[in-house]
């Protein structure tokens, strides 16, 4: 399984990717690499993170074919819509990606993870934290439990309630949107 989770310097993109990859690899057990790249900017610049799962040895730490992409920003869409998988399945926040080209046979999902992250949570800051909930949710990539204590391991110190709460509202959305596909 491959996945690229993408977005602006500053939304916890590389922590997102790090939290997955924690879940699948220490408590799933699975084999898994992680790797991310950054823009020039250290805050507003393009950020990717960057997931490969496996039950077998992972030979290329890249991801050529995303069969899951998550975009938290226009850029990142555009600029990686075209890694992804024909029938894959892209997640966008659809605050912050106003136009979403047409690409066949693929599932959408309109996650407003920053939204909810500032409505509900009063905390932009966690918006990672609802996306990779929702993320988790629709995709079945790694198990609840072991996101979950891979958030409590991965998050600064004293933030963890905050983020369980987040991931759960993402997790919550995942399950209503279980059958919506735009």
């Amino acid at each position: 399984m491959q996945v690229k989770i993408s977005g602006f310097g500053g939304q916890g993109i590389v922590l997102a990717g790090i939290v997955i990859a924690r879940a699948a690899g220490l408590h799933d057990k699975k084999h898994v690499t992680q790797t991310q790249s950054y823009g020039p900017e250290a805050r507003g610049g393009a950020c990717a993170s960057e997931i490969v799962i496996s039950d077998e040895r992972v030979d290329y730490p890249l991801v050529e074919e995303a069969d899951i992409l998550a975009c938290m920003s226009q850029e990142a869409l555009s600029r990686y819509v075209s890694t992804l998988k024909k029938e894959g399945t892209l997640l966008i926040d659809p605050d912050l990606v106003h136009e979403i080209p047409q690409v066949p046979r693929i599932r959408v999902y309109k996650i407003p993870a920053t939204r909810i992250a500032t409505n509900e949570l009063g905390r932009k800051i966690v918006a990672n934290m609802v996306m990779l909930g929702s993320l988790v949710g629709i995709t079945r990539l790694s198990t609840t439990k072991a996101v979950r204590e891979a958030v409590r391991e991965s998050v600064p110190k004293g933030t963890e309630e905050l983020n369980l709460k987040a991931l759960q509202k993402g997790i919550d959305l995942a399950r209503e949107l279980a059958d919506e596909i735009v």
